[in-house]
Parts: structure tokens; C-alpha cells; sequence
């Protein structure tokens, strides 16, 4: 029989075998990343190519057709930086919203007993998936947006909207004194929505009731509203566009970059989530489909109360990559100029300062930082949807 004491030394002893070895990776690690920061310096120095970040105060000297802060020629690099950083923000964040929305009921489509919903869905699965992004971003820039007519003949609706290729024009709101009694109103319609529905969450699990949320959300909202209206008036204006010379001048211009961007990002991206979801539906047990349809839910009552919410833990984990990707693709847009943090940074101002080194670390940071937030959100969410699940199942 073995002596147990044998055994404890020989366990001690990978213990600490163990122990070494990692103390040796990490040694490894760190002078490997010590004499790359080393090189790179002395490369730099040898070149007598500048270092460091003081070129975020000098002045940038081009101009931004994009811009969502105060920006002109003589800004530094720095807010060069963060013009290109809320470009790249918003492009996501709209992407990932449409992508989603889309992607969503075009899964649906892919499960509909109906045979043209369910051809045509699988027809724009397969070809928006199967076409490279690069082309599709050009195709909707350089094939579609870039032939639209000249600013004269605007496509029109209303003569309030202009399409051209100039872009999509909108009439810009003009908000008076009085407009902060509708945000509260619509930050009262916004604490409508998670409180009737967290309501009708604990009457549909304790008593197996099912409460109208969409409702009373809505006559809350009309009734926030209107007390809005009666103490404030109508505080807000259109500023509607006027053609002037060869453009247009007034409202808001969203130029054909961003939309093709856009669409782009957006149509291809939603290809893969209507499969994600699709899939996450038909993992859910057929049982849960026949309970709901003995309880005499309807089919759109057992998707939304029944099939969902279960399909969610198996959707969001692959949700989470398909947005992480679309933050990412978004780099893409330095092929048609759309001012994004790659194309202004990246590209304009690593030409001007010729810091390569510095210039190309400040950005792969933001994109680690966007995805590690991202995926931050995304995580949180689904571990509040698992816990949920579990604590009812």
C-alpha cells in the first residue's frame, strides 16, 4: 500500500513545479514586451522620428465633412480624435439597432408557415451573408447613392425631405424654452414602460394573468403630453430646407457616407442575427410550444411570452460577437471617406504627424475599449436573463 505521505510530497512538489512555471511565463513575457518597447524606441531615436503624444495639442489644419462637436481647421489633433470616435460611435450604435430590429423579424420570417414569408427570408439571408461587406458598402455608395440625381432634382417628400446625392436632408427641430417639460414627459413615458411591464412579469408568474402593458403606457404618455402642452404651448419649429445655388441650406444633412455605411452594416449584419435568432427559437423544447397552445395563447402571445424569453439564453451569446463585429466592420468605411476614427485618425492624421506607433495604439485601444464595453453590456444582460430563467423554471 502507498504511504499517503509520499503521495502529499509528490502533490507539494507539482504544486510548486506549477508555480514556477508560471513565475518563469510571466518573466518570459514581460522581457519579451520589454524589448519590443525597446526597439521600437531605439528605432524611433535612430530615424530621428518624434515620439510621444504632444501632437494631440498641435493644430490638425483639415477639415471634417461629419462632425457631432465644434470642429474647424484649426482644432487640435486631440479633437480630431474624438470627432472620428463619436463618428465611429454612431454608425454602431444605429448599425446595431437596425441590425437588430431586422435580423429579429426576419428569423421570424425564416419560421413563418408561410411559404413566400419563409422563401423570401431565406433568399435575404443568402445573399446579404454571402456577399463580402467591402462589396456591399460600395455597392450602396458608389452604385446606388452616388447616381441618385443632382440637388435640383431631388427625390422629395413633401418638399420637406430631399434624397439627392448629396445625401438624405431632414428638417431640423428647433427647441424653445418650454421643451423640457416633453422630456420629462417622455421620461415619464419611458418609466411607464419598465414599471407596467415589470407589473405584468409578476402578475403573468404568480397568478398566471397576462396585464395589457402597451396601453396604459401609451395613455400615460398622452396624458404626460398634454399637461406638457398646457403648461409649455408648442415650444418647438421646423427649420425646413431651402435649395440655394447648387445645395441645400437649413435642417440636417446626413451625408451618403453614413447612409451607405449604414445600410451596409446593417442589411449584412442582420443576416446573420435572423439566423441566431431562428436557431435560438427551434432550441426551445416543442413541449413549451404545445404548453402554450393548450393554455390557449396565441401564436404571437406564446412568442412573446413563452419562446423568447427562453430563446434570449441561447441568442445573446452569439448577439454579443455579431455586434462586437459590426463595431469593428465599421473601420470599413475608410473605403468610401466617411469620417470614422480609422479614416480621420488613423489615416488623415497619421499622415500629417507620421506617428505610427503611437497613432495606431491610441486606436486599437478605443476599438479593445468599445468591445470590452459591449461585451460588458451584453453579459450583464444575459446573466440577468439566465437568472431569471432559472429562478422560474
Amino acid at each position: 500500500m502507498i504511504d499517503k505521505s509520499i503521495i502529499q510530497r509528490w502533490r507539494a512538489r507539482v504544486g510548486q513545479r506549477d508555480v514556477l512555471a508560471q513565475i518563469a511565463v510571466a518573466v518570459a513575457l514581460f522581457l519579451a514586451v520589454y524589448w519590443l518597447i525597446d526597439n521600437v524606441v531605439s528605432n524611433l531615436e535612430r530615424q530621428n522620428v518624434a515620439s510621444g503624444f504632444g501632437f494631440f495639442n498641435e493644430r490638425a489644419g483639415f477639415g471634417i465633412n461629419q462632425t457631432l462637436i465644434n470642429y474647424s481647421e484649426d482644432s487640435s489633433y486631440g479633437r480630431v480624435l474624438m470627432v472620428g470616435l463619436l463618428n465611429t460611435l454612431l454608425v454602431s450604435v444605429i448599425g446595431i439597432a437596425l441590425a437588430s430590429l431586422l435580423g429579429f423579424f426576419i428569423g421570424i420570417g425564416r419560421l413563418s408557415q408561410n411559404w413566400l414569408i419563409n422563401r423570401l427570408a431565406l433568399v435575404y439571408i443568402e445573399i446579404f451573408r454571402n456577399v463580402p461587406l467591402l462589396l456591399q458598402i460600395m455597392f450602396w455608395y458608389f452604385g446606388v447613392l452616388r447616381n441618385l440625381p443632382s440637388p435640383r432634382n431631388s427625390f422629395t417628400a413633401g418638399d420637406v425631405v430631399f434624397f439627392n446625392n448629396r445625401g438624405l436632408i431632414l428638417p431640423a427641430i428647433e427647441a424653445g424654452p418650454g421643451a423640457i417639460w416633453y422630456g420629462l414627459a417622455l421620461l415619464a413615458g419611458i418609466a411607464a414602460v419598465f414599471w407596467f411591464k415589470r407589473r405584468a412579469k409578476q402578475a403573468r408568474f404568480v397568478a398566471g394573468e397576462i396585464l395589457p402593458v402597451w396601453r396604459p403606457v401609451a395613455l400615460v404618455l398622452v396624458v404626460a403630453l398634454m399637461m406638457a402642452f398646457l403648461l409649455a404651448g408648442v415650444p418647438f419649429s421646423l427649420e425646413i430646407p431651402v435649395l440655394r445655388g447648387f445645395n441645400f441650406r437649413g435642417g440636417i444633412s446626413v451625408i451618403p457616407e453614413f447612409v451607405a455605411l449604414v445600410l451596409a452594416l446593417s442589411l449584412y449584419t442582420a443576416s446573420f442575427i435572423a439566423e441566431i435568432v431562428r436557431a435560438g427559437i427551434q432550441s426551445v423544447d416543442k413541449g413549451q410550444r404545445e404548453a402554450a397552445a393548450a393554455l390557449g395563447l396565441s401564436n404571437t402571445q406564446a412568442l412573446n411570452l413563452v419562446l423568447v424569453p427562453q430563446a434570449l439564453r441561447v441568442i445573446i451569446p452569439p448577439l454579443t460577437s455579431q455586434y462586437l463585429n459590426l463595431t469593428k466592420n465599421s473601420s470599413l468605411a475608410v473605403a468610401i471617406a466617411y469620417p470614422d476614427i480609422v479614416s480621420v485618425f488613423a489615416g488623415t492624421t497619421l499622415t500629417q504627424v507620421g506617428q505610427a506607433v503611437e497613432i495606431i495604439l491610441v486606436t486599437m485601444l478605443i476599438y479593445l475599449s468599445l468591445s470590452l464595453l459591449t461585451s460588458f453590456i451584453m453579459n450583464w444582460y444575459n446573466a440577468r436573463v439566465a437568472l431569471a430563467g432559472g429562478s422560474h423554471g
